[in-house]
């Protein structure tokens, strides 16, 4: 857990993807988190996170839908949602916190 504190208390937006490689609509965002990432490049940090491997972090934040999507700033949680989204929407989204 200490390990994901590290991750977010960055100044830049942080956009995480949590997943499973079994859970369809995890595996269908794939692309897009690549995309997102590509277009954000340095701007922000985009994490994927499986919450079969981060079980104790998954419970913690209370992980019940997937992929469940989360913007980060500063150690504080800006952004989340369960569900898939298309890529446009998420560098939007990130790109308010820049």
């Amino acid at each position: 857990m200490s390990k994901f504190g590290e991750l977010i208390s960055t100044h830049v937006p942080v956009l995480i993807d949590f997943y499973t490689d079994w859970n369809e609509s995890s595996v269908s965002m794939n692309d897009v988190i690549r995309d997102v990432a590509a277009a954000l490049g340095d701007k922000a940090k985009v994490i994927k996170i499986d919450v079969d491997k981060n079980q104790e972090l998954a419970e913690a934040l209370r992980i019940k839908g997937l992929p469940t999507l989360m913007v980060y700033k500063d150690g504080q949680m800006v952004w989340r949602q369960s569900g898939e989204l298309d890529a446009n929407s998420l560098i939007s989204i990130v790109q308010e916190q820049l």
